[in-house]
């Protein structure tokens, strides 16, 4: 008769959180393993980063690897545990800012490096940022955010709302500008050559009386130069303008 389970979680779940923080040691006896499993994490990113995570497979991997599809399951169960080792392991790359710095520097530096990460991996901004692993690198990253933004002194209920905007601020940036940069590439379409291509709607339908306040704005330049990396930076910025608000009124 087996005894009941008696661990909190699932075994798969148990398994995975083994495989963030406590990967097996390779063997010390018999023939020695091809592969490590950083090894098998860094082939999968490499994939992902060249091909897109909608091709990433345990086949396509092995391949880059050199090794047979099957040996890859010694190392990780599947693709989706394979996914979250690479989320974590690309979170390793992220610095932490220095701790004598002001609560809001240190802030704008942890997105900054957010932004870094996903510009160096595309592949991130299809994960789920309300289900990320619970990886060592994941959480040295989400501690520190939770330390910086506690230096305001705002209420321990609020500190993580403020963490999860800012980063959540800086996911939707990245999310959008490379979406586009994606299209463009599987499309060969520029973004300058969408917009071009529909020039005609200008003289055919558009009218500044029906649209005054969009007319005034171009006449203005205040259409000119979009900037993705700008753009994210100034919502950060009147974001964290109303943080430093709801300090300075001791909510």
């Amino acid at each position: 008769m087996h005894e009941p389970d008696t661990e909190p979680g699932t075994p798969e779940g148990r398994a995975m959180i083994r495989l963030l923080w406590d990967p097996p040691a390779p063997p010390v006896r018999g023939p020695k393993p091809r592969l490590t499993l950083d090894q098998v994490v860094e082939g999968a990113m490499r994939v992902a980063g060249e091909l897109g995570i909608d091709e990433l497979s345990m086949r396509k991997v092995a391949q880059r690897l050199g090794v047979g599809a099957m040996s890859l399951y010694t190392y990780v169960p599947g693709k989706d545990e394979l996914f979250e080792l690479m989320i974590d392991r690309a979170y390793a790359d992220r610095a932490l800012p220095d701790p004598a710095w002001a609560w809001r520097t240190q802030v704008e530096f942890h997105a900054r490096q957010a932004w870094a990460m996903y510009r160096a991996h595309p592949w991130l901004v299809q994960a789920n940022l309300w289900r990320m692993p619970l990886g060592p690198h994941v959480l040295d990253q989400q501690e520190d955010l939770y330390r910086a933004v506690a230096l305001t002194g705002l209420p321990e209920r609020t500190v993580p709302k403020v963490a999860g905007l800012v980063e959540s601020q800086v996911f939707g940036a990245a999310r959008s500008a490379l979406t586009d940069t994606r299209l463009a590439a599987r499309t060969g379409v520029t973004y300058d050559d969408y917009w071009e291509s529909r020039m005609g709607f200008w003289s055919s339908y558009y009218t500044p009386e029906r649209f005054p306040t969009m007319t005034r704005i171009w006449e203005k330049g205040g259409f000119d130069g979009e900037d993705p990396d700008g753009s994210w930076e100034l919502g950060l910025a009147l974001f964290l303008d109303g943080v430093e608000r709801l300090v300075q009124a001791g909510t």
